[in-house]
């Protein structure tokens, strides 16, 4: 009797932990949460469960700054892979997609495995999946076809990044699914590549929003991220800082209600006493009136004689 893909699938989850390489594999940690802490058995057809309406409702309200933020990002993603038979799914941090777009040719399909708004895809109910490994992980994962823990899933390629609140916290997942057979790892690539650097556009976006009167300082990234953002007031304070710009400067806390002078963060050196800020604001209003003293004067209420004094050799 040959043996059917499922036999197969369950054969090779089970003896990817008997030889105990959890520890060694990402993947396969995450085939023992579902197995041993989550008690799945990979051979269970197992729909993911439906938020009712009021509850996706509530769950989209929570959400909203962080969806606004996405909707463009979305779109743009969506033309780039939306004709090749990939659906985008925005999902929150319990692993359920509050915003997605396809193309209505593939709905039927998608809706038939679950990715639509509303369900569940965390790995408590769904095993290693891209939605919830994300979630766990907390970074880019690609789950592809038979790497999923239920046989039910193995039709699926997932490719998924993390997205973070302005605040740094984890809050929530974007991904790329895709049931197509033919998905060459060079495609996959590209797509894993356009959905990070979505999620990360996302982030800037909703930061940015989220101090809409602050001034925008952009801290250097790699090749691989795009730069962190912090948030400054009009005291030269940090106010906030997005995720990648507090792992790159060891930020932590509540910025907002503990700010941090922006000199001090970026490793400037800045006005340490009451003379050297006011030779910067006289400096600052200088630079606005172009270089004419007289009009620099008259915006800050001085006479050109005093304005001259104060911008003289800094005493010793």
């Amino acid at each position: 009797m040959p043996v059917r893909p499922a036999d197969h699938h369950l054969t090779e989850i089970e003896a990817a932990l008997a030889r105990g390489e959890a520890a060694l594999s990402p993947l396969v940690a995450s085939w023992s949460r579902s197995a041993h802490l989550h008690g799945l058995d990979p051979a269970r057809v197992r729909r993911p469960e439906r938020m009712m309406a009021a509850e996706l409702a509530a769950a989209r309200e929570k959400m909203a700054p962080l969806i606004h933020a996405a909707g463009p990002n979305l779109d743009r993603l969506f033309q780039a892979v939306g004709s090749v038979g990939c659906c985008i799914l925005l999902a929150d941090a319990n692993g359920v997609p509050l915003e997605r777009r396809g193309a209505p040719a593939d709905d039927p399909v998608f809706a038939n495995w679950g990715l639509w708004t509303g369900t569940v895809w965390t790995e408590a109910e769904q095993g290693t999946n891209g939605i919830g490994t994300c979630l766990v992980e907390g970074q880019v994962v690609t789950i592809h076809r038979n790497q999923h823990f239920l046989a039910h899933n193995t039709i699926l390629s997932c490719m998924t990044a993390p997205v973070f609140d302005p605040q740094g916290n984890l809050a929530g997942v974007l991904d790329v699914s895709s049931a197509r057979s033919d998905l060459t790892k060079g495609f996959m690539t590209l797509v894993v590549q356009a959905v990070t650097e979505t999620a990360q556009k996302i982030e800037a976006q909703a930061f940015q929003d989220a101090f809409p009167k602050a001034r925008m300082v952009l801290v250097p990234g790699n090749e691989r991220h795009l730069g962190g953002l912090l948030a400054v007031d009009d005291d030269d304070l940090v106010v906030g800082a997005t995720r990648a710009a507090r792992l790159h400067l060891g930020l932590s806390g509540d910025l907002q209600n503990q700010p941090r002078p922006a000199s001090d963060v970026l490793g400037h050196r800045g006005a340490e006493t009451l003379e050297d800020a006011e030779r910067s604001l006289l400096a600052r209003a200088l630079a606005r009136a172009g270089g004419n003293v007289s009009a620099a004067a008259r915006g800050l209420g001085i006479s050109r004689a005093t304005l001259h004094r104060k911008l003289g050799p800094r005493s010793k």
